[in-house]
C-alpha cells in the first residue's frame, strides 16, 4: 500500500499544490485586511503573523473529509467572507483593526449615529473593493480539490495541526501564567487576529470589560455628592478645557529647555501660558495615575478613587456639560477605569477603537470633535480631551510630514547608534504632540472663550535619558526622574482673566504632585465645598509644600514610598523654567 492514496489532479504523490490552494484560500480572509495593515504602516508584523498560522487550523476537516472539500471550504469560507467584510470595511472607513472597543462603539451607538457616520466616510469605490473581494474568495474556491491521504495519516496530520495551532500554544501560555483562565486570555490574544476568532474574542471580551465597567459605573453612582458645592460665576457661561497627555517627559520639550526643537509651536505661546516646571506624576502607568490624577485619591490615600466623586461628575454636579473626547484605546481590560471616567460624561467621542495598540492612531483626529464640543450650545461646559500622546510605539504617534529628526545631532553621546532611531523617533512624537496640543489651544482661544485649558501629561517616559542611558519605558521598580517629570501649563482667556486672578507668576516652580490636581482644578475653576483642600491647590496662598511621593502605594510594607526631591532634575544654571536630563 502506498504511503499517500494518489490525488487524480497529480502526477505522483501527495498533492502538495492542492494544500496550498486551500491554505491560500482560508488565509486569503484573514490576509487581507493583515496585508493592508503592513502595506499602509498602520500597526507592526505580529497579528500578520498570527493571522497566518491561524488560518492553517482549516486544513484538519479538510483532510478528514476530503470528498466533502467543496461543500466543507464554501460553509466555512461563507463565515470567513461575512466576517471579512466587515472588517475589512472597518478598515477601510476607519483605518483600524477591528477590535472589542468596535462592539463596544457598536452598542453604544444608536441608529442615527450610525448613519452619520456611514454617510461621513463611505466612499462608491469601497462597493468595487468589496466586490473586488468577493470575486478573488470565489476564484479561490474554484481552485480547491481534494486532498487524499490513507484515513491514519490523515488523522495523524490532522491531529498534528490543531495540536500545533491550538494545543501547544495554549498550554505553553497556561504554564508560563499559571492558571488556565490567563492562559486562556493570552491564547485569544494570539488567534485574535485572525477571522472568524476576530469576532468572537472581541465579543467576549467585550463582555468581560463591560461587566466589570458596568460594577465600576454603579458602584460611582453610589458614591455621594460634594458637600455644600457653590460656583464662583454660575450665571456665567464658560467652557474649560482639561488635556492629557500620555507617557510625555517634559525634559524632551524644547519649552523646558530641551537643545532640539521639538515644541516650536508652544515655544511661540510662551508668553501666553503659564508653565509649570516642579511637577511630577505619583506613578508611571495610565491607569494608576490617572486614579489620583482625576480623583480625590493619592499616594498616602489610594482608595479615595473609589468613594468618592472624579473631576468629571464634580464639574456635572457644578452644572457644566461634560465631553470625554478621547484617542486612547476605548475597552482594554487595562482601560476598562478610563472607559469608567468617560462613561461619567454627558458625551463621549470613542476614536481609537484598535485591536493592537502598537498602530498608527494620531492625535490630530481629535481636533474636529473638539471643536465641534466648543460649539455645543451648553452655556457652561468640561472638556477633556485625552491623547495618546507620545505612547510607545514612538513611530506610530506622528505622521511621515513630522520625521525630522533622522540622524545623531542633539543625542547625547552616551546613546548607542542602536538606540538612536528609537530616541529619534520620541523626539519626533514630542514634536507632533506640540502641534496637536497648540492647536487644541488655538482653537479654544478662536472659539472666544470665558475659560482655561490645562494640559498635562499622565507620565512621563525614559527613553535613554537617564545615566547610563539604558532605560526605555517606564519601571516603578526602577525609578528615573523621566519617568515622573510631566508637562504642566495653563492658558486663559482674556475674558476669565478680566474676574479671576491669573497672576499665577510666583506659583510655578512649586513642588507638586499631579495626584492633587483636583484641588487645583476646582479652585482655578472657582468652585468651594467642604472636601477642597486648598494647601494641595498649587495656585492657592495656602499652599503647603509636601514631599513629592511616588511608588506604589499597594506595597509600602514591603517597599517604602519614594520622595522625588531625591532624584528629581536640577535647573539649568541661569535658565528659567529649564531642566537637565538625568
Amino acid at each position: 500500500m502506498a504511503l499517500f492514496k494518489r490525488s487524480k489532479t497529480t502526477a505522483a504523490g501527495f498533492d502538495w499544490a492542492g494544500v496550498l490552494w486551500l491554505f491560500v484560500f482560508f488565509w486569503y480572509f484573514s490576509g487581507i485586511t493583515q496585508l493592508l495593515i503592513q502595506i499602509t504602516g498602520t500597526s507592526g508584523f505580529t497579528g500578520f503573523r498570527q493571522a497566518f498560522v491561524m488560518s492553517a487550523i482549516w486544513l484538519a476537516p479538510m483532510l478528514l473529509f476530503p470528498k466533502r472539500t467543496k461543500l466543507l471550504a464554501g460553509l466555512i469560507g461563507l463565515v470567513l467572507w461575512a466576517c471579512s467584510m466587515a472588517s475589512l470595511g472597518y478598515f477601510f472607513i476607519y483605518q483600524q483593526e477591528f477590535s472589542q472597543s468596535v462592539i463596544f462603539i457598536m452598542f453604544e451607538s444608536n441608529v442615527s449615529e450610525a448613519g452619520e457616520y456611514m454617510t461621513q466616510y463611505f466612499a462608491w469605490w469601497m462597493v468595487a473593493a468589496f466586490l473586488a473581494h468577493t470575486a478573488f474568495a470565489w476564484f479561490l474556491w474554484t481552485r480547491l480539490r481534494p486532498v487524499y491521504m490513507p484515513r491514519g495519516r490523515a488523522m495523524v496530520a490532522a491531529a498534528a495541526i490543531v495540536i500545533a495551532v491550538v494545543g501547544y500554544p495554549l498550554v505553553k501560555q497556561t504554564l508560563r501564567m499559571g492558571t488556565f483562565a490567563q492562559g486562556f486570555e493570552k491564547f485569544e490574544t494570539r488567534i485574535e487576529p485572525a477571522v472568524p476568532w476576530q469576532m468572537a474574542v472581541a465579543y467576549h471580551r467585550y463582555l468581560d470589560t463591560l461587566e466589570d465597567m458596568q460594577g465600576m459605573l454603579d458602584s460611582a453612582s453610589k458614591i455621594p455628592p460634594l458637600h455644600n458645592l457653590k460656583a464662583a460665576g454660575a450665571d456665567q457661561p464658560s467652557t474649560l478645557v482639561l488635556v492629557i497627555g500620555e507617557s510625555t517627559n517634559r525634559q524632551r520639550m524644547s519649552l523646558y529647555g530641551y537643545p532640539r526643537n521639538t515644541t516650536p509651536e508652544l515655544d511661540k505661546l510662551k508668553d501666553q501660558l503659564a508653565i509649570f516646571d516642579n511637577v511630577v506624576t505619583p506613578r508611571p502607568y495610565t491607569i494608576e495615575a490617572l486614579q489620583q490624577v482625576l480623583t480625590f485619591a493619592d499616594e498616602e490615600n489610594p482608595d479615595l478613587y473609589l468613594s468618592t466623586p472624579s473631576l468629571v461628575s464634580m464639574m456635572k454636579q457644578a452644572g457644566y456639560k461634560t465631553f470625554w473626547i478621547t484617542n486612547q484605546q476605548t475597552m482594554t481590560k487595562r482601560n476598562t477605569m478610563l472607559t469608567t471616567f468617560s462613561e461619567q460624561a454627558d458625551e463621549q467621542v470613542y476614536l481609537n477603537n484598535n485591536r493592537n495598540q502598537n498602530a498608527a492612531q494620531y492625535d490630530g483626529d481629535v481636533i474636529e470633535p473638539f471643536n465641534k464640543a466648543l460649539a455645543d450650545a451648553a452655556p457652561r461646559k468640561l472638556i477633556v480631551v485625552h491623547l495618546l500622546g507620545t505612547h510607545m510605539s514612538y513611530q506610530y504617534r506622528y505622521p511621515p510630514t513630522f520625521d525630522k529628526f533622522k540622524d545623531r545631532n542633539g543625542v547625547p553621546p552616551g546613546v548607542r547608534d542602536d538606540q538612536v532611531p528609537t530616541y529619534n523617533s520620541y523626539d519626533n512624537a514630542v514634536l507632533y504632540n506640540d502641534f496637536v496640543v497648540s492647536s487644541l489651544i488655538k482653537d479654544y482661544a478662536k472659539s472666544d472663550p470665558n475659560g482655561f485649558l490645562l494640559y498635562l501629561s499622565d507620565h512621563g517616559e525614559d527613553v535613554f535619558d537617564s545615566v547610563g542611558h539604558s532605560t526605555l519605558g517606564r519601571n516603578e521598580n526602577k525609578p528615573t526622574a523621566p519617568m515622573y517629570t510631566i508637562p504642566f501649563m495653563a492658558w486663559a482667556s482674556p475674558k476669565w482673566r478680566e474676574n479671576h486672578d491669573w497672576n499665577l507668576a510666583g506659583d510655578l516652580q512649586r513642588p507638586y504632585s499631579s495626584s492633587h490636581l483636583i484641588h487645583t482644578w476646582a479652585d482655578l475653576a472657582g468652585l468651594s465645598f467642604d472636601e477642597l483642600d486648598r494647601s494641595k491647590s498649587v495656585v492657592s496662598d495656602s499652599f503647603k509644600v509636601r514631599p513629592l511621593l511616588i511608588g506604589d502605594p499597594y506595597q509600602r510594607e514591603q517597599r517604602a514610598l519614594i520622595d522625588f526631591s531625591l532624584m528629581k532634575p536640577k535647573p539649568v544654571a541661569g535658565a528659567e523654567s529649564k531642566v537637565v536630563q538625568q
